[in-house]
């Protein structure tokens, strides 16, 4: 039993209770049986209802065994004279917190808010009654939650010392509230003059207080003994959430021997089994047998909360904290959410051995969870087309994922969107501190916005990825890194992890034993956990063949498949990857591809949307501008100094204007825009052509045209348009384009060829042909009879025949070996005996 129920009486010092409920959150529960309050606290409260120690305020303390009254010279009541029941332990008076929080609930307007908040009230404004039409609002929607902010019981004078109250006895004040919610419900439905049914059906709802947006919010690593049985607030991030839990209420008993049943409640997780039959005509001992489907059971899930990297010292670990929620709470937070919960810190015993009653000196700390609100003002909100349904459940449970746009903000975002130069000052304030790379940052503007995803009902894949995968290629010190972790500060659910420190398992999924259950769990990796928002990686180059082989489904399908240690499923992972890789040997050889600068496999390659190079030039005047910007950013004016006269928006506005539009902005194609998508395909097809048809080569696949149609969207998306026009395609072939140009041009022919990022260029691939045929033409002159030829001398005659051609050594033992394979020739011998000889027949 807890000790909320625990209600001691001015008079006599007899335990009384209320009215049981069915059901209450954690160890917050009303019993009607007699029972010692697992704290007892001499703590009183003053007129202003701080707590204050014992004796304090010119009240003596009593011990609570005593039959003296609980307290003495404190405050007088208004009360008729009689049993004044009491929180046990205190001088706080159960009637009078009733009263106060029913007068809230009745009498609060929003004027007592903006008047604490210092703002200015016109006469007549904020005159509504805020909770009697959230309680209208509870009643038309037939929910039960009460989401309660406790800043407004500060703010209402007769209010102020039940806040403190909250804060220093959750245990005893939230089923007074709770008490007060329903009888408040009730009252209005008397006034409206509500049915029977209506009446019966409230009279059956469980109403619950749901208190949140306390004054202070702790750390985790500052949570300490002095916090226990207290209402805290904590924000950190969802690394973990457990299956539900089904967890006893109520346990039902019946004897076997004649049938008698009793219920009994489960107090503080412990069931009190009757040893004997209560029946007075059967007292038959160790006849109670448990009968599971006829007891009372609640929903729990346990999820660990964990420190955010931002929020962790230098040189620390994070820190990480278990809660529990119960009911409506449960699968509200995913893992990857970054949230603050409201909660009372709990301590439980925990036993030597589980076959034995004797317990540890140290106790196991947890949460009990009141509220959980999903909030990051810095962050931008989620695309409700990528997470439609998760959405939906928390449009029903009322839910903030990130902070309300007010209605003036809404008007500033909409005027920016009008701008004709919108495009310019959003890629402007991304990461201003970076100079130039105005394309880069153009695309990188793009992919937090990010597309479209579709749904065909007929045909086709189910789904359909609007996420733009980027990757930046290029040599040391050119800021990849520095815009990477820019990104991942603003964009929503993002992971930020390094290559050469990721394992495949990392960021996937991995398995490992729940330290509650000893079963076997699956765990989210850094892809699954920024599912719908943007992962970043830096050193891509350097991850493990085994590590990047995971990626391949993500980027294209964008699930995890599982199936390990007994466990097969697939995960969402829903995620935009903008990675960076330096080439091979820190220096990018112009003269080379792009797969030959940087160790990734073609495959991998070809699914990234746009690849930038970004290459340190020697340039006089290109170096003396960027060492002046360099400099400016370290005299007084800092970056305002660097970007000179330039209009750049702040990060908060940049967010809040990213997140409205991922939120509320799903453009879709209109014709015009997809005859010109056509007809830009077609022209990047074109310019593979030429007079003869050998030399035919590949400029654009269709991955070109899906990520065309994405960047299309993205641009669309940026003017808070809802169609794609014209214009916007232009602009997404000019960034493939220019991305192309890029990366995908053959240091050879000049020419672009989409061959490159498969690893070999189509003028590579014809000139390694040549060779072959020309080493069969020199063994037919050179051979005599079966003896074939040397190996150093038909490698010296193919030199001497490649006019204006160097050939090294390494690539004819390439095509000896292509050739060898092929059953043309056979290569014998080693050194200087070394010898190629052709097979007959050909």
């Amino acid at each position: 039993m807890s000790s909320a129920s625990v209600l001691r009486s001015r008079h006599g010092g007899e335990i009384e209770g209320s009215t049981p409920l069915r059901s209450r959150r954690g160890d917050l529960q009303f019993s009607d049986v007699n029972a010692t309050p697992t704290r007892r606290r001499l703590l009183y409260v003053d007129e202003q209802g701080m707590p204050i120690r014992s004796g304090a305020g010119g009240g003596d303390a009593v011990h609570p065994l005593s039959d003296a009254a609980t307290y003495s010279g404190g405050p007088t009541s208004d009360l008729p004279d009689g049993p004044r029941r009491l929180i046990w332990g205190t001088n706080v008076s159960v009637e009078e917190s009733t009263q106060a929080f029913n007068k809230f609930l009745r009498e609060f307007k929003r004027r007592y808010r903006m008047r604490m908040d210092g703002e200015f009230v016109a006469p007549g404004e904020g005159d509504e009654l805020v909770y009697v039409e959230m309680l209208k609002q509870l009643r038309d929607l037939g929910t039960s939650n009460l989401n309660l902010d406790v800043q407004n019981l500060k703010s209402f004078p007769p209010t102020k010392r039940f806040y403190h109250q909250l804060h220093a006895y959750p245990q005893e004040i939230i089923p007074i509230m709770d008490t007060c919610v329903k009888d408040t419900m009730l009252e209005m439905l008397e006034e409206a003059g509500a049915g029977e049914a209506e009446y019966e059906a409230c009279l059956e709802r469980i109403y619950k207080a749901r208190p949140f947006n306390l004054e202070k919010t702790v750390n985790m690593r500052d949570l300490n003994p002095a916090d226990i049985d207290k209402v805290i607030s904590v924000k950190g991030l969802v690394i973990r959430v457990t299956s539900i839990i089904p967890d006893m209420n109520k346990a039902f008993f019946r004897c076997h021997v004649c049938g008698h049943t009793v219920t009994v409640e489960i107090d503080r997780g412990k069931i009190a089994e009757p040893t004997v039959c209560p029946r007075e005509v059967c007292k038959t001992p160790n006849s109670m047998q448990i009968v599971h489907n006829r007891s009372d059971f609640s929903d729990k899930q346990v999820i660990k909360l964990q420190e955010t990297p931002d929020s962790v010292p230098d040189g620390q670990t994070p820190h990480s904290v278990s809660l529990c929620c119960y009911d409506e709470l449960c699968d509200v937070a995913k893992a990857g959410d970054r949230v603050e919960v409201t909660g009372i810190f709990r301590s439980v015993p925990v036993r030597v051995n589980p076959r034995q009653r004797s317990i540890k000196s140290l106790f196991k700390t947890y949460v009990d969870v009141l509220h959980i609100q999903k909030v990051d003002s810095r962050r931008m909100g989620q695309d409700t087309s990528t997470l439609e349904e998760e959405l939906a459940g928390q449009v029903a449970s009322d839910i903030d994922e990130v902070r309300k746009l007010t209605d003036e903000e809404v008007e500033k975002i909409k005027a920016i969107a009008g701008r004709y130069d919108v495009y310019e000052l959003l890629s402007r304030s991304l990461a201003p501190s970076i100079w130039e790379m105005e394309d880069v940052k153009k695309g990188v503007l793009l992919q937090l916005f990010g597309g479209t995803n579709k749904t065909f009902e007929k045909g086709g894949a189910p789904r359909y990825r609007g996420d733009i995968n980027i990757l930046l290629c290029g040599d040391p010190s050119t800021s990849k890194s520095q815009l990477l972790q820019y990104v991942h500060k603003i964009a929503p659910r993002g992971v930020y992890t390094s290559g050469k420190g990721s394992s495949a398992v990392g960021l996937t999924a991995y398995v490992t034993r729940d330290p509650e259950t000893r079963q076997l769990v699956l765990e989210s990796g850094a892809l699954v956990l920024s599912d719908g928002g943007v992962c970043c990686i830096d050193e891509f180059d350097k991850m493990n063949e085994a590590t990047r082989s995971v990626l391949h489904e993500v980027m294209e399908q964008q699930t995890v498949s599982i199936a390990k240690a007994g466990i097969i499923t697939t995960l969402n992972a829903r995620t935009s990857l903008l990675a960076s890789a330096n080439p091979i040997g820190s220096k990018y050889n112009p003269n080379l591809p792009v797969p030959a600068n940087i160790d990734l496999p073609p495959t991998l390659l070809s699914r990234f949307d746009l690849v930038y190079l970004v290459l340190d030039r020697v340039d006089e005047a290109h170096d003396r501008r960027l060492a002046r910007h360099m400099l400016g950013m370290y005299l007084e004016d800092g970056l305002e100094n660097a970007s000179g006269n330039l209009e750049i928006i702040p990060i908060e506005q940049l967010t809040a204007y990213i997140s409205y539009a991922r939120q509320n902005v799903h453009p879709k194609l209109t014709e015009e825009a997809g005859e010109e998508l056509v007809k830009a395909y077609v022209d990047l097809r074109k310019l593979g052509e030429d007079v003869r048809a050998a030399e035919r080569r590949i400029t654009a696949t269709t991955r070109q045209l899906e990520s065309m149609i994405r960047l299309s969207e993205a641009h669309a998306k940026m003017r808070l348009s809802e169609e794609v026009t014209v214009d916007d395609v232009h602009e997404a072939v000019r960034l493939i384009r220019s991305a192309i140009k890029e990366s995908a041009t053959d240091p050879i022919t000049g020419r672009i060829d989409m061959d490159l990022l498969g690893g070999i260029s189509n003028s590579e691939r014809r000139r390694k042909g040549d060779m072959k045929n020309a080493i069969i033409s020199l063994l037919d002159d050179m051979a005599r009879g079966a003896g074939g030829a040397r190996y150093n001398d038909v490698l010296k005659r193919l030199q001497e025949q490649s006019t204006g051609i160097t050939i090294a050594s390494g690539e004819f033992a390439d095509a000896c070996r292509s050739l060898e394979t092929e059953g043309l020739i056979r290569v014998s011998g080693e050194g200087a005996r070394r010898a190629i000889r052709k097979i007959s027949g050909f």
